[in-house]
C-alpha cells in the first residue's frame, strides 16, 4: 500500500508558471537575448541556476549565471507580491488534505528555491500537511537527475516502492522514473509541450487520484 506522496510544486500545487515565464522573459530582455519558446519549454522542471548556466553558454554572455539568476528572482519577487491572481490549482488543496487525513506522509520536492517554496507554503498555509520540503536548487544535480526524489523518499522515511510522485514536467517525470518511483503525470494547463510517456499514470484532474482510488495501486 502507498505510504508517501512526493509533490512537485510549480504546475502541481500552485500555478506559478505564468509568473516564472514573465520573470524569465523580463530577464531575457535585460540581457538582450532572444529565447525561443521551444528552448524555454525545455527548461520546465529545472532549477534556476542550471537554466542560467545553459543561457550563458548558449548566448555566450559576459554576465555570470548567478547574475542572471539574481535578476530573474528580482522580477519574480515583484510579480509574486503584486499579482493578485496567484492561487492554488483547482482541487489540489482537497487532495492534500485527503492524503493527510488518510495518514500518508507528504514531502514537497521542487526545483524552486527554498525561499519561493516558503513563500508559497506560508501564503497558502500548507506547512501543517507536509513532513518535509526539499529544494532542487540546493542539490548538486537538477531534474531530470533522480537525486531530488531519492532524497525526498528518504525524508519521508518510506521505501521508494511505497512512494508516489506527482509531476507535470518532462524533466520531473524522467527524474521520478529514474528514481524507480511510481509517477503520476499531471497535465497542467500551463505545462505545455511536456512528455508524459514515462509516467505510470496520466491525469487531468486531481479527483482521479484521491486516496480511495490509489490506495490499492501498490
Amino acid at each position: 500500500m502507498i505510504k508517501a506522496v512526493l509533490f512537485d510544486m510549480d504546475g502541481v500545487i500552485v500555478d506559478t508558471e505564468p509568473l516564472h515565464r514573465k520573470s524569465y522573459y523580463r530577464m531575457f530582455d535585460d540581457f538582450g537575448i532572444d529565447v525561443s519558446d521551444s528552448l524555454y519549454d525545455s527548461f520546465t522542471g529545472q532549477a534556476t541556476l542550471p537554466i542560467c548556466r545553459t543561457l550563458t553558454e548558449e548566448y555566450n554572455l559576459a554576465a555570470s549565471p548567478q547574475e542572471l539568476m539574481a535578476t530573474k528572482r528580482k522580477h519574480f519577487k515583484y510579480l509574486f507580491e503584486n499579482d493578485n491572481d496567484l492561487d492554488l490549482l483547482d482541487g489540489v488543496y482537497d487532495l492534500i488534505r485527503d492524503y493527510y487525513n488518510n495518514d500518508l506522509t507528504l514531502v514537497l520536492a521542487s526545483s524552486a528555491s527554498m525561499l519561493n517554496i516558503e513563500r508559497i507554503f506560508d501564503r497558502f498555509d500548507l506547512n501543517k500537511y507536509f513532513k518535509a520540503k526539499i529544494s532542487g536548487a540546493d542539490l548538486k544535480a537538477s531534474k531530470p537527475h533522480p537525486e531530488i526524489f531519492i532524497k525526498a523518499a528518504e525524508l519521508a522515511g518510506k521505501p521508494r516502492e511505497k512512494c508516489m510522485v506527482i509531476e507535470d514536467s518532462t524533466n520531473g517525470i524522467a527524474a521520478a522514473h529514474s528514481a524507480g518511483i511510481y509517477c503520476v503525470g499531471f497535465k497542467s494547463p500551463n505545462s505545455v509541450n511536456q512528455d508524459y510517456s514515462k509516467a505510470d499514470k496520466v491525469i487531468t484532474d486531481f479527483g482521479e487520484i484521491r486516496f480511495s482510488k490509489i490506495s490499492e495501486i501498490f
